[in-house]
């Protein structure tokens, strides 16, 4: 009985230092987060109008454009001796660009020599056929005429002694050996002879050929353009030594640079179809629509504002394969309504999309806006706490978005109070924001 006593003694006391252990705890975990959520940054829902243009850049492209590249000739690089400079107005046959032809005239001049000398091959291959061919005709008379002398003195051989008669037969039997040799060897002549003929036509055929060829590539030495338009030379990409970076600054071609053959070397542009194109962020695609009006400012024609309207939204979000980013982008062709000969392809410009205003409407930066499982929440100050609420988003623009669900004057967070903290060097506490859209 007593033993039971102290085992229930024992027990009560042990549950007694754990509520303790518990209570304490939670004292000062509350105290902890008081005092983190001090260093929390925070904002004013705020009642108001929200502007929601969308700002972009964008850059103006030729509908008709023809792209001259470097001919495709065997050999060293090229040498650029001749170059139209950029914006320069072309007529169809203009030379736009030419290269040194040192090589392929030495080329022609070679082949020509090579085609000299296998004319003279051909006409010697031809006289040493005749001449051979005389000779074997001069000996097959001399063999025929053997043979024939032979047989007629086989024809006497009932009127001379039998060695005699043999010796005409033995006679006869050589004589037409001979003559056989004789014809074999005509005809191998014959057969050497065209070949012979035959080897030095090959080599003029080659040689001529060869001429041709470095006559076209000659001709290729000058580019001439295709239609009429304006000129637009590219970037020198082989400037750097090979080595290329994204956002790496290069050169025009010049006179004097040194070209690989297929090299994109300049375009010959219409000016008369111009397309302004701009990527907008897949959070401003429901604010930008056809037929919206668009500011445009060129950075090539500061202080001058041209107009135009949204001729097509690209349908599908595109993301960069090595962008840090998440998000993607749509492709938006902007139709401009003003004409300026001034304007080129390749000008850059900024863009804003008139898109009106939200009235009278709760607002908060969109800082403040932070992803938790999919959904958009917001952190409203209650307390020494916070309350996690889900908002919905009316509209918004690049700083501030129109909400419904919060009251006017609530604070909300603007980082998220319930990520890890750490320390910085001065002692303050910062927050992860990975969380924010």
């Amino acid at each position: 009985m007593a033993r039971a006593k102290r085992l229930r003694i024992i027990i009560w006391a042990a549950v007694s230092v754990l509520l303790a252990a518990v209570i304490g705890f939670a004292a000062s975990s509350r105290v902890s987060l008081a005092a983190k959520t001090e260093d929390v940054p925070l904002a004013v829902v705020k009642r108001g109008d929200i502007d929601l243009r969308v700002y972009a850049t964008g850059e103006l492209r030729a509908r008709n454009s023809i792209t001259l590249s470097a001919p495709a000739v065997g050999g060293d690089s090229l040498q650029i001796i001749q170059l139209v400079r950029t914006g320069r107005a072309v007529e169809k046959g203009d030379v736009v660009f030419a290269f040194d032809p040192s090589e392929q005239l030495y080329k022609i001049e070679q082949n020509r020599s090579e085609l000299l000398q296998a004319e003279q091959e051909i006409t010697k291959a031809k006289a040493d056929a005749a001449v051979l061919d005389a000779e074997d005709k001069v000996l097959l008379l001399k063999d025929r005429y053997s043979v024939r002398r032979a047989e007629l003195d086989v024809q006497k051989n009932e009127l001379v002694s039998k060695i005699d008669a043999d010796k005409n037969i033995l006679a006869l039997a050589q004589a037409k050996r001979v003559l056989a040799e004789q014809e074999k060897d005509i005809e191998s002549h014959k057969a050497s002879g065209q070949a012979a003929t035959y080897l030095a036509q090959e080599k003029y055929n080659k040689a001529n050929l060869g001429m041709n060829q470095a006559q076209q590539n000659l001709d290729k030495m000058r580019v001439t353009a295709p239609m009429d338009g304006l000129i637009s030379i590219q970037k020198n990409m082989n400037a750097s030594g090979g080595f290329f970076f994204t956002g790496m600054s290069l050169p025009d071609y010049h006179e004097g640079d040194q070209v690989q053959a297929g090299s994109a070397i300049a375009q010959v542009v219409d000016p008369r179809g111009l397309d302004l194109t701009a990527k907008i962020g897949e959070q401003d695609r429901d604010r930008v629509q056809l037929g919206q009006p668009v500011e445009v400012v060129f950075d090539a024609l500061p202080g001058y504002v041209f107009h135009g309207n949204v001729n097509s939204v690209g349908g599908m979000s595109v993301r960069q394969f090595f962008s840090n980013s998440t998000n993607g982008t749509f492709e938006v062709s902007i139709k401009l309504a003003d004409e300026d000969p001034r304007l080129r392809s390749g000008f850059t410009a900024q863009l804003m999309f008139l898109g009106g205003s939200k009235k009278n409407v709760l607002y908060l930066p969109r800082q403040a806006l932070l992803l938790k499982d999919g959904k958009r929440m917001v952190y409203v100050k209650k307390g020494s706490g916070y309350d996690q609420r889900e908002v919905k988003i009316l509209s918004e623009n690049e700083s501030r978005a129109a909400v419904d669900g919060l009251e006017e004057g609530a604070q909300v967070a603007l980082v998220d109070p319930t990520a890890p903290r750490r320390s910085t060097a001065n002692g303050s506490a910062t927050t992860s924001t990975e969380g924010a859209p």
